[in-house]
């Protein structure tokens, strides 16, 4: 059963002020957090790059060893060259990759601060 003015009372109200609220239960509105909605978007792109298992092992692969070539980043991923140059497509795109081509080979780094940027975004 639900009572009118409560938290489960959902068709009633849609949206309740704290003027409108009974005293003690709701604290001043919310008008700002940590990002805005640009950030939120990029956050969420990065995010949505590392939501990927392989990427996150692609990641944590350069992350420990500095600067990776393509070609050994194969046989700890147990994947393809077409499938790895993907994966980094997507990890650039989301800025957290960076490559410097050598010959036929593309070595993989990290974006310096940008692993600090996502942390920071959420509140580390």
């Amino acid at each position: 059963m639900s009572v009118p003015g409560t938290s489960t009372d959902v068709n009633e109200r849609d949206h309740v002020t704290a003027d409108e609220a009974p005293a003690g239960l709701c604290s001043a509105p919310l008008t700002s957090g940590r990002i805005d909605a640009d950030e939120a978007h990029e956050l969420a792109k990065v995010l949505g790059a590392l939501a990927d298992p392989v990427r996150l092992q692609l990641v944590s692969l350069v992350a420990a060893n500095g600067e990776v070539c393509s070609c050994d980043l194969q046989a700890p991923l147990a994947r393809s060259q077409p499938t790895i140059s993907h994966h980094t497509s997507v990890l650039v795109d989301a800025g957290l990759l960076r490559g410097r081509k050598d010959g036929r080979w593309t070595w993989w780094s990290l974006v310096p601060g940008r692993l600090a940027q996502v942390r920071a975004a959420l509140g580390d």
